[in-house]
Formats: C-alpha cells, sequence, structure tokens
C-alpha cells in the first residue's frame, strides 16, 4: 500500500469495493480521516501528502476490519443520529437514519412541546429515540429506556451523561414493560422485527456483529409487537402517543394487532425510501 493520502485512498478504496462495501471510497476516507484524527476535507486538500508510519499501521487495521465487515460505527466508536452523538458498540444496535423517521412523527404530531413530560422507550438500545425526543421536547420532560440488555442499557446511559442529558433519563433493565408502571405521554419503540429465518442472510455487518437479541422478532417477525399490543394500552396515558418502528412490509399486520388490543392508528409515515416506517397510535378510548 502507498505512502501518500491519494495512494492510500485508492487502494483502500478497491480492498473494500473488492469486501462488496456499497461506498468504499466515501468509507476509506472516514477511516483515513479517523486514524489521522483529522477530516476528510483535510485529506482531500492534499493528497500528495505522506501519511505517517504509526497512522498507516491504524489505519490498515482499520481496514482489514471493515473489510471483514465489522460496521464502522464500531470501528469508529460512535454514530450520529438526529444531531447527537452516540457511542456505538456491538451491545446494541447501530443507530440508523430510518429511525429518526420516528422522531420526525413525534415532532409533528406534538407540536406544544411542553404538553410532552413523560417519554417511554421501550427497546432504548444506545438511547438514540429517548435522548433525540428528550432533546427536543421541554426541559420539563423526563424519559425512562428500558432493555433486555444490561449492556445495553448501560451504553444508554453512558450516551445520556455524554449529551448532558443524564439529569433528565434514566435506564432500566426488564423484559419490555414488565418494570413499568405509571403512563406516558409519549411512548417510542425500536422493537426486534426481522424473521427468525431471515438473520443470517442480513448483510454481514448485521448478521456478524449486531446482537440478535435486538433483531430477532420470532418466526413471523411480530412477537415484539404482540407484547407492545399488550403493554400499550396500560401505558399511554390520555391522549398520549406511540409510535412504533416497522420493518418492510408490516405496517397492515401490525396496525391489525394494535386496533385489536385497543388503540387506533392515527398515521404511518414513511421513512425517506417511501417504506411506512413510524406507526403512530394512540387509544380508542381513554381510560376514565
Amino acid at each position: 500500500m502507498g505512502e501518500t493520502v491519494g495512494a492510500f485512498l485508492c487502494q483502500a478504496g478497491q480492498i473494500l469495493r473488492a469486501a462488496g462495501i456499497e461506498q468504499p471510497r466515501f468509507e476509506a476516507r472516514l477511516l483515513l480521516a479517523h486514524a489521522t484524527g483529522g477530516t476528510q476535507d483535510s485529506l482531500l486538500r492534499d493528497p500528495r501528502a505522506p501519511v505517517p508510519p504509526d497512522t498507516a499501521s491504524r489505519f490498515r487495521a482499520l481496514l482489514a476490519a471493515r473489510a471483514a465487515r465489522t460496521p464502522v460505527a464500531h470501528l469508529l466508536g460512535e454514530a450520529g443520529f438526529w444531531t447527537l452523538a452516540l457511542r456505538s458498540t456491538p451491545d446494541a444496535l447501530v443507530p440508523r437514519a430510518d429511525t429518526e423517521t420516528l422522531i420526525e412523527a413525534a415532532l409533528d404530531a406534538r407540536r406544544d412541546r411542553a404538553a410532552v413530560r413523560r417519554i417511554l422507550d421501550l427497546g432504548t438500545g444506545t438511547g438514540a429515540l429517548l435522548l433525540a425526543a428528550l432533546s427536543e421536547f421541554a426541559a420539563a420532560a423526563f424519559g425512562l429506556g428500558l432493555d433486555r440488555s444490561e449492556a445495553a442499557a448501560r451504553l444508554a446511559l453512558d450516551n445520556a451523561v455524554a449529551n448532558r442529558l443524564d439529569d433528565r433519563a434514566a435506564f432500566a433493565v426488564g423484559d419490555w414493560d414488565a418494570a413499568v408502571t405509571g403512563r406516558f405521554d409519549l411512548i417510542f419503540s425500536n422493537p426486534p422485527y426481522i424473521e427468525s429465518a431471515v438473520i443470517p442472510d442480513l448483510m454481514p455487518d448485521v448478521s456478524r456483529y449486531e446482537p440478535h437479541l435486538a433483531l430477532d422478532g420470532g418466526a413471523d417477525g411480530l412477537d415484539a409487537y404482540r407484547a407492545l399490543a399488550r403493554a400499550l394500552p396500560r401505558l399511554l396515558a390520555p391522549r398520549g402517543l406511540a409510535v412504533l418502528e416497522l420493518g418492510h412490509g408490516q405496517e397492515v399486520p401490525v396496525s391489525g394487532l394494535m386496533h385489536d388490543s385497543g388503540l387506533t392508528v392515527l398515521a404511518c409515515r414513511p421513512d425517506l425510501a417511501g417504506i411506512p416506517r413510524a406507526l403512530m397510535l394512540t387509544l380508542a378510548v381513554d381510560p376514565t
């Protein structure tokens, strides 16, 4: 491999392309910028700049790991979500842009930010949804994130601290709603929704390196939604809003499950690819 920035990037791009990476040149720049401690712009300004041996060694290690399909977020140690930088580890799903659709849906539906005081995130992972919501709603809002994984709950707390939201957030370990009491104005969930048999066929970045506990939705992909359908009527406040992430083709069956449990489907917001992604729900009849 060459000794200049340009030569490193050219050859790294070829290696990543051969490994099946969709944006090999972009990721090569991202990894080299991380290895140098600089920015992609600084690399492009001087492609003939030499790469010091210690930097070259770090870059080669990152490149080999990415060619083996380790997620970029794990190599960089963080992922962007909404306006936040979140630490990313193999203990939780890497935050994805599609999931930001749930935040957009909630903000559009709740223009009165002060009306949202209690927020719940079921299956919090990195804490992405809960922390993004807290960053947007009034300072009086408080959030609880629940996850079945203790390591994920610790990661979410670390992200709350790093984003200075830990005074408004708490995290607990439990099986969905088992540890939760009371009612919430806003509930999020990005549950496991991949059919069990499909998981081995997912892209290697996901099937090899992301936690199957956060992926596996059972034989039909709907197990978590059945649990949510049982829990949400008890957890939603009067006029409260629940926003659930959906997988491809799940709008109709999940809407049916929620309707049968006494919930009303308000809308389903598509992501940027036009896939129905954020199912919005409320109570069909407010509890007395």
